[in-house]
């Protein structure tokens, strides 16, 4: 009878998961990988110190329920932590040992344990998102007499058609936008997943004269370069949006002290959307959502904003009788 071989190493199994399953074959974005390796980098520290064993010495089965709570509670009660980052962490954790248990089916029972440590409970924060109007008054702000105006301008016109994460519009090459024939534009998505999308005539129409200002430029240049041709950074675009909003509120004062983010340009193109009567899986596909559960915030933000123009019409005068149980047991039960 052949030898069991012996399972792998936590040590071995850690670095399969990040090299071959996150990377390989999940093609998890950098974003992600380093999400996920900071939260390992930091319980094993942690561990280093809990359970008095290195990081090249810790066993799959130490982590246990009991080690994965201290850590949870070290990361609220030391770091300051809230508990959506708390929740995040233990996903990373968790996504780790779900792949762990096909290959040291030892460690099940200490697995199954740490698999049930529960998320913690937090409030979900109202969307924001912006009116038609407000939306108007940010894409007319930039000052268009001028090279960066009028970049501004169709940045964030294709933020707002396409709905486009920051990250996805600033890597956007000359070669992704599609002018003739059905114009779309062609994003390189979260988790290296592509998807196409449409464009009005008036965003392909600005667009155009975009590209004509861009002159002579190779396939692969930056759609929206800075000054210097190099793509744009983040920061850069949340800073130009300030100054956009800033010039817009003159025309919306609604827009004072509000935080308006690129991303709030993102959920503005989604209940848009929504408030169109586009289908919710169609929204999905636009916005690039791995699943329309991810979507189904917008209808929940949705009926919030239908609740609050509801409590501002005013009830009808009518009376209500009291409702008086007749039965004891009724009565009991009232009173509870």
């Amino acid at each position: 009878m052949a030898d069991i071989p012996a399972p792998p190493s936590f040590a071995t199994l850690l670095q399969r998961y990040f090299a071959e399953n996150l990377i390989q074959h999940r093609a998890a974005s950098p974003r992600t990988v380093a999400a996920y390796r900071d939260t390992f980098r930091l319980l094993l520290l942690f561990a280093e110190k809990h359970i008095s064993k290195p990081p090249t010495a810790i066993a799959l089965t130490d982590l246990n329920a009991a080690l994965v709570l201290a850590f949870l509670d070290h990361l609220e009660q030391d770091r300051a932590n809230g508990p959506r980052s708390r929740n995040a962490r233990l996903a990373s954790i968790r996504s780790f040992l779900h792949y762990a248990a096909h290959y040291d089916i030892s460690a099940l029972p200490v697995i199954q344990r740490t698999l049930a440590v529960p998320m913690k409970r937090c409030d979900k924060p109202l969307l924001g998102f912006l009116s038609r109007d407000e939306m108007q008054a940010i894409l007319d702000a930039p000052d268009t007499r001028n090279w960066t105006g009028r970049r501004d301008q169709a940045l964030f016109t294709v933020i707002y058609n396409t709905g486009g994460r920051v990250s996805e519009i600033i890597g956007l090459r000359v070669s992704d936008v599609v002018l003739e024939g059905s114009p779309c534009i062609h994003i390189h998505g979260k988790g290296r997943k592509q998807r196409s999308v449409p464009l009005w005539r008036s965003t392909a129409a600005l667009l155009r004269v975009w590209k004509r200002e861009l002159g002579d430029v190779a396939n692969a240049a930056p759609m929206f370069p800075n000054r210097d041709g190099a793509a744009m950074t983040r920061s850069n675009v949340a800073q130009r949006l300030a100054l956009c909003v800033k010039v817009a509120a003159e025309r919306s004062p609604q827009l004072l002290g509000r935080s308006v983010s690129p991303h709030t340009i993102r959920h503005t193109t989604a209940m848009h959307l929504l408030q169109s009567g586009i289908d919710i899986s169609v929204i999905a596909l636009w916005l690039g959502h791995e699943s329309p559960t991810t979507t189904h915030m917008y209808i929940e933000a949705d009926l919030s904003m239908k609740e609050r123009a509801l409590e501002r019409l005013q009830p009808p005068q009518t009376g209500i009788p009291r409702y008086r149980p007749q039965d004891q047991l009724l009565q009991f039960l009232q009173s509870l």
